[in-house]
């Protein structure tokens, strides 16, 4: 995800309407008759990358990420498995490879590729790597270039995980707070048509997260020492939810098969967060790697190489990695939560 900066969504209160709940939207009629895909196909930001980002510049290529898995910075933004692992796991096909990697393993593109570069959103976010409608291009390239035909999508499920930096761009670059339910709707409204365009390619079923409780990222916490999360911000990311959940309902009215679904990973964040038993320490909202300076993030170097951060003595006792990232503790106790949503979708 890499957020670049948080939005204050206090405002944005009086435009909340009831309760986002349902952990993903799909016909219960289509249930009985869906086979277990065998592809996975992966778009959004760095929830999900495992190592599209150039090393030239991501953290996720510098110690202390990978730290737990695969003892190394493997490209994943945290130290261990990201969510597109539990996933794949679920599926029982191995971690869909990195697009950018499919050249030099072109005998592991059957179990599908993860086409994710993290910092990225739905729109351009200013770092300079492909937006979602420009993954999906990729995806379209393959097809046309024969790599995958129509029964390998037939036979495959797309995860897309847009997490919030199209938010933080917004306000990064001047965006106003007036202008800002505009811009939603702008970005939910893109979101639908880049899933519909997923589902053109022939991909007949299309998998889609929600916003995670944005209030509750350690670089929003730290203001109150890790103690709690801010309310207003994660009522605006229900916001966000809501409106996904219409745009997928309409995508599914307008869909003969109605393949689009939603995954909850809001409510899936707050069942791990509020959790007695799988993560301890003074406060579930601390990250285990903290930067030492104001100008410092995890993985950061001075000029003579010395750290400029600290890394808990067990990332698995986490629930969070950095400020914005989840550990591999973190994101397993999503899946596991999220699981019983999985395996309804896939009866």
């Amino acid at each position: 995800m890499e957020l670049h900066g948080l939005l204050s969504y206090t405002f944005f209160l009086f435009l909340i309407a009831g309760n986002f709940t349902p952990e993903f939207t799909i016909s219960k009629s289509i249930h009985r008759h869906i086979n277990r895909p065998t592809k996975l196909f992966v778009f959004g930001d760095s929830y999900v990358d495992t190592g599209n980002n150039p090393k030239s510049f991501a953290s996720s290529w510098k110690p202390p990420y990978g730290l737990t898995f695969p003892g190394k910075p493997a490209g994943r933004y945290s130290d261990g498995r990201v969510f597109t692992d539990y996933l794949a796991r679920f599926m029982g096909i191995r971690s869909p490879l990195p697009y950018k990697f499919r050249k030099y393993a072109p005998n592991k593109l059957r179990g599908g590729l993860n086409f994710a570069f993290g910092g990225t959103g739905v729109f351009d976010t200013g770092n300079l790597q492909p937006n979602l409608t420009t993954q999906i291009g990729f995806l379209q390239g393959l097809i046309k270039d024969g790599v995958y035909t129509k029964r390998d999508l037939k036979s495959s499920l797309a995860l897309v995980a847009v997490s919030g930096n199209d938010y933080g761009t917004y306000t990064s670059t001047g965006g106003s707070e007036q202008g800002l339910p505009s811009f939603i709707s702008k970005v939910v409204n893109q979101m639908a048509i880049d899933l519909k365009l997923i589902h053109d390619t022939g991909v007949r079923r299309v998998l889609v997260t929600t916003l995670q409780p944005i209030g509750c990222l350690p670089t929003v916490t730290v203001t109150s020492s890790y103690q709690q999360c801010n309310e207003s911000q994660n009522s605006a990311a229900s916001f966000h939810n809501q409106l996904l959940q219409r745009a997928v309902m309409t995508l599914n009215n307008n869909t003969k098969d109605s393949s689009f679904l939603i995954l909850d990973i809001f409510s899936a964040f707050n069942t791990a967060l509020k959790s007695k038993r799988d993560f301890t320490g003074n406060s579930k909202l601390k990250p285990c790697c903290i930067a030492t300076s104001s100008d410092a993030n995890c993985g950061s170097l001075d000029e003579n190489g010395k750290a400029l951060y600290t890394v808990c003595k067990k990332p698995a006792s986490t629930f969070f990695w950095d400020t914005v990232h989840p550990t591999q503790a973190g994101w397993r106790a999503v899946y596991l939560t999220l699981r019983s949503s999985l395996n309804r979708i896939f009866l």
